[in-house]
């Protein structure tokens, strides 16, 4: 079965860093864009950073500067650094990624379980 894993969230104080990181298993033929979101309490949820294969990135404003979105095609694996990291950074960010598998016809959406990040003193 094709999954999404992220891992690296934990409690964090503001000013500090961390990363987080996806892999995809399963019988997969190719990734095409691969996205973070995050979804912070009572608030829908909200892309982050995308990624294409190719490597061209965008960032929501609030995160510019500060996180960088980036991407292993041969280890099937994303990340995001996250720098100076702020509580409202607080929520379960989610990986999320475009993948063709070899019965597909087109490509599949497939999301992660999420992994926390709370930014608090």
């Amino acid at each position: 079965q094709l999954q999404l894993v992220e891992s690296g969230g934990g409690l964090v104080q503001p000013g500090r860093s961390l990363r987080l990181s996806c892999i995809a298993s399963g019988t997969i033929y190719n990734i095409y864009v691969m996205r973070w979101y995050r979804q912070a309490p009572g608030k829908q949820r909200e892309l982050v950073a995308g990624i294409t294969r190719d490597g061209r990135t965008n960032y929501i404003d609030s995160v510019k500067g500060r996180f960088t979105i980036s991407r292993d095609n041969a280890e099937k694996m994303m990340f995001l650094q996250m720098n100076s990291l702020r509580p409202e950074d607080t929520a379960v960010y989610y990986c999320n990624a475009d993948i063709m598998d070899r019965t597909s016809l087109a490509p599949d959406h497939y999301w992660g379980q999420g992994t926390q990040v709370t930014v608090s003193s």
